[in-house]
């Protein structure tokens, strides 16, 4: 019995044909990797829910979370400087 290939297989048979980095490229790997760390980071920090009640209050606590993590990560991005 033969089974159709599933997405795994496409991606695998991308991998051996174009490489590991091509494949994250044309997946948007990468994108999704981002995402997942920074919802670690807003669980590690904030927390796992959020504490108000109504959804206005919600929405402000979660404006104000985005901004504390942007802030913190921006603070720990490296700056580069030409210096030639």
């Amino acid at each position: 019995m033969v089974q159709d290939p599933t997405n795994r297989d496409y991606h695998i048979a991308h991998i051996k044909t174009n490489g590991r980095i091509a494949w994250q490229k044309a997946s948007g790997y990468n994108q999704r990797s981002r995402v997942e760390t920074q919802m670690g980071r807003w669980k590690a920090v904030i927390g796992p829910k959020l504490k108000a009640r109504s959804f206005t209050n919600q929405k402000t606590e979660a404006c104000m979370g985005v901004r504390v993590l942007n802030r913190m990560t921006e603070l720990g991005r490296p700056s580069f400087e030409r210096t030639a």
